[in-house]
């Protein structure tokens, strides 16, 4: 039987950050669609990197689930996890926008740090 490393006794591992749950709401295969996921993955990879789930509802396929969240412009994204849930309409195309929209930034263009928020 092999004894553990010692290393990692001496190391725990601390908790996983908490999980982004993003939900990108859609009309169909359209180039603002495409762009708006392109514009949302490279921004969680840069900033949320393994610590983010996106969800593509095409509206066009289940336009029900438009309620639910109540959309009313595509393309919309809805971050339900963390809260508070926030909405972004939109491209997606503005990074700046988009971080302080996911509170991600400040207003000043400070990142903010897990934890800290700032009213």
């Amino acid at each position: 039987m092999k004894t553990p490393d010692k290393s990692r006794e001496a190391n725990p591992v601390p908790a996983a950050p908490a999980d982004w749950d993003l939900r990108l709401y859609v009309a169909g295969a359209t180039p603002k669609s495409a762009a708006a996921f392109r514009n949302l993955e490279q921004i969680c990879e840069e900033h949320l990197a393994g610590r983010y789930h996106i969800e593509v509802i095409d509206l066009m396929n289940q336009p029900q689930l438009a309620q639910g969240d109540q959309i009313l412009a595509l393309p919309t994204l809805v971050r339900k996890s963390p809260v508070p849930i926030r909405k972004i309409i939109g491209t997606l195309s503005n990074t700046e926008r988009v971080l302080i929209g996911l509170d991600l930034l400040s207003n000043d263009g400070d990142e903010r740090t897990e934890g800290k928020r700032v009213c």
